[in-house]
């Protein structure tokens, strides 16, 4: 379906293109004194040599805009100013509203996507440091998919490396039936701290636990077994916080680094068949080309330690080797913190310089004898984030120092909302005000997140992002809810077909129009930027423009088609939010 931008530019592109004498780009955008600006003439009137406002002028003799433009004007040294006519925009606003998707089309062109997201370590609790990953991961998975790509979830568990000798000797020391009952109710800390504790103090204790740590590489069968016992119970866990948090992650999404422990020395083989390892001091190490230490000095990828065992780059290599080579993805997401960019930059050099972008495994994709072209290379993306700040603008922490436990963290925003409801609401039933309460302090802690450029650090303020004021997730879904009770008021059904051209007429009214046409441009350019804060922007532009045309355009007294027309615009509005949101992974409660 064509939005407003679109249906300008193709009215425009062969009008440029005649005045060019070949294809120009008309480049619109959103104007302050009318709908659309093109400034297309003066990057054209560069090319040429020419007048920017004579080329404007001369383009616009060509192009047919009558039916489509109420007011065109040429203003400063060649800009063209565009006013959609109201007809116009209630033919375009009758589509959207008549199509379930809301005038957001399928991709032409479908992907297989990887998206690397969340992470978490074995025995170790999840704390806000998972919460951005996973929260991005999964804005990002809903994005995509509703866009019709093929998007594989891949949840990266630390399960894995030396940590497991003493983790399986603490195991043992107290019990499996004990230690399955504390990861199983979620003290992963406190495992983990104990069986610190016991390593640092206990000579005895650290000799057992590097010999696990052999058995367990070795593929000793109890040992193993204990190893599974770890993992189980804390995936099990992990699960519980996923689904408190509300996110698309299942059991069948977790690939531990386990998994390519076997691939580890083949990996090793490769990368000196082809030339990329070097020793350095009794380590292999890959140095790929410009990066350096502090001193200039080439920056070391330890592949194999100087002991024999492998670091984590080795895992890393392995993992981004068998998502080239084995999924043939089309796109590889790594949603990881910022702090990481180094290393992920480094590890994608290497896969560059080992051939491993575009290639394909025995029977995936097509081969050198096939008729068809040769599968492009794989678009390796890290989508990075800064850190979670608390109110003193440092790294949120307990006041003991330590991580912010993520559950903790979900349990306050879900505590205070239901206080605020039942101080607000307080005839409202228990479960209705638990879910009510679930639906606005989780939203608020991913909108928290997401409204802001992903890349930067934000401050974690529960009073700021359960506000119903300003730009949180409590606002968009109270202007949700509020739109919901029009209808449910009225006792009427919200319409969704409109007769002929919604009727716009009031400057509320139009304001209201092109935030809604607007809706398909933005989920494209998210889906491709992934910068999640220009949807958040865009439904409160919308739930403003909501209000304003709210109190400007009478709903139920008014009468006819206009009337239609206004209840038509109130349930796009509502199924727009309500879309927006749920690809944010948001809940939009029918009453607030």
């Amino acid at each position: 379906m064509v939005t407003p931008e679109k249906l300008l530019i193709e009215r425009l592109a062969p009008a440029f293109a005649q005045v060019a004498g070949m294809p120009a780009d008309p480049s619109m955008r959103r104007g302050r004194h009318a709908d659309f600006q093109c400034d297309g003439a003066l990057a054209l009137s560069r090319r040429l040599g020419r007048d920017a406002r004579e080329i404007a002028a001369e383009v616009l003799r060509y192009a047919v805009l009558d039916d489509v433009c109420s007011a065109v004007e040429i203003s400063g040294p060649g800009f063209v100013n565009l006013t959609l006519a109201p007809t116009g925009l209630g033919r375009l606003l009758a589509g959207i509203a008549a199509d379930e998707r809301l005038g957001v089309p399928r991709t032409a062109r479908p992907e297989t996507i990887v998206v690397d997201y969340s992470g978490p370590n074995t025995a170790k609790e999840m704390h806000v440091g998972h919460l951005r990953s996973t929260i991005i991961g999964d804005a990002a998975v809903r994005v995509l998919e509703w866009q019709g790509h093929t998007v594989l979830r891949r949840n990266h568990l630390g399960d894995w490396g030396t940590p497991f000798g003493m983790l399986i000797e603490h195991l043992l020391d107290i019990g499996e039936t004990e230690a399955a009952h504390e990861l199983s109710v979620g003290d992963l800390t406190g495992f983990y701290q104990a069986a610190r504790r016991a390593f640092d103090a206990d000579e005895a204790f650290r000799v057992r636990s590097r010999e696990r740590v052999v058995a367990l590489q070795a593929g000793d069968p109890t040992t193993l077994r204990l190893w599974r016992v770890l993992v189980t119970e804390s995936k099990k866990y992990f699960m519980a916080v996923y689904a408190r948090l509300g996110v698309r992650l299942t059991a069948d999404d977790f690939f531990g680094e386990s998994r390519y422990n076997n691939e580890l020395p083949p990996l090793v083989k490769e990368l000196a068949e082809l030339g990329l390892l070097r020793e350095s001091a009794g380590a292999q190490c890959v140095f790929p080309a410009g990066f350096v230490n502090r001193d200039g000095e080439p920056l070391p990828l330890i592949v194999r330690k100087g002991d024999g065992g492998f670091g984590y780059a080795a895992t890393d290599l392995a993992t981004l080797r068998h998502r080239l080579r084995d999924l043939a993805a089309d796109r590889l997401l790594y949603v990881v913190g910022t702090p990481q960019s180094e290393h992920l930059a480094m590890v994608f050099a290497t896969a560059r310089d080992a051939g491993w972008h575009g290639a394909a495994a025995d029977g995936a994709g097509p081969t050198a004898g096939d008729a068809g072209p040769p599968r492009a290379p794989t678009r390796v993306e890290h989508v990075d984030f800064g850190y979670v700040l608390g109110s003193d603008g440092k790294i949120l922490r307990t006041r003991a120092g330590a991580s912010v436990k993520l559950v903790d963290l979900l349990d306050e925003a879900v505590a205070r909302a239901a206080a605020t409801i039942a101080e607000k609401d307080p005839d409202l039933d228990a479960d209705a005000r638990a879910a009510l309460a679930r639906a606005v302090g989780i939203g608020a802690v991913k909108y928290a997140d997401l409204s802001g450029d992903r890349r930067k650090d934000y401050r974690f303020d529960y009073d700021r992002m359960l506000s119903l004021d300003g730009n949180t997730a409590p606002y968009l879904q109270y202007a949700h809810a509020r739109i919901r009770s029009i209808f449910a008021r009225a006792a009427i059904e919200a319409p969704r077909v409109a007769s002929g051209p919604l009727v716009i007429r009031e400057p509320a009214e139009r304001a209201l129009a092109l935030r809604l046409l607007a809706f398909p441009d933005v989920i494209e350019e998210v889906g491709e930027s992934l910068r999640f804060h220009r949807l958040t922007h865009h439904l409160f532009e919308l739930a403003t423009a909501f209000t304003g045309f709210y109190e400007n355009c009478p709903v139920l007294r008014s009468e006819g088609e206009i009337r239609h027309s206004r209840l038509v615009l109130c349930d796009l509005t509502a199924r727009t939010l309500a879309r927006g949101l749920d690809l944010l992974g948001i809940e939009t409660p029918e009453r607030m």
